[in-house]
């Protein structure tokens, strides 16, 4: 067992073996840092480009400076938009008529009820009664879809309901 280990020529060998394996993996080490280098270079170019100097502690603050500033744009247009959601449900925006007749004697559809609307279904219903002697308007305010004051005639319900199923819906 000993003449095995003390043989020169196999100690060489064993040597020779050992640095070659050795130079492998420094050239795998090698090939590996040099891709790794490679690709922070490209991510440095992509970063600096337009650039005059690649100062990445100017290029973090100036860019922190425009995250502020679009920070408070978009806070500023969500305050907008909660305006102009806010007055889209306080204008006037679902309509319905509907003709009909409210007595037997008299002839034709000449009475209507119109109901306007706003996105809550607050508003107002407008209702005229025509006969021969002459013509009655009638309004009554409306919240949440519902009179609350005045009793409702079943076309007014029927116009009230159709403003808020249907929006804008003008009957002929």
């Amino acid at each position: 067992m000993t003449s095995i280990i003390m043989n020169p020529n196999l100690l060489a060998l064993i040597s020779i073996l050992g640095n070659v394996l050795f130079f492998i993996v420094l050239i795998i080490w090698i090939i590996i840092s040099r891709k790794k280098i490679n690709s922070t270079h490209e991510i440095l170019r992509k970063i600096f480009t337009g650039k005059k100097q690649p100062n990445l502690e100017e290029l973090l603050l100036s860019h922190g400076e425009s995250i502020k500033i679009l920070d408070r744009d978009i806070q500023e247009l969500y305050n907008i938009s909660n305006q102009i959601h806010s007055l889209a449900f306080s204008g006037l925006h679902k309509f319905a008529s509907l003709r009909f007749n409210p007595f037997k004697d008299v002839g034709g559809d000449q009475s209507f009820a119109i109901a306007m609307l706003d996105g809550k279904n607050n508003g107002v219903v407008i209702t005229s009664l025509y006969t021969r002697e002459g013509t009655r308007v009638y309004s009554k305010s409306i919240s949440s879809g519902k009179s609350e004051k005045y009793p409702l005639t079943e076309e007014e319900k029927q116009v009230i309901k159709l403003a808020m199923t249907q929006g804008s819906k003008i009957e002929q």
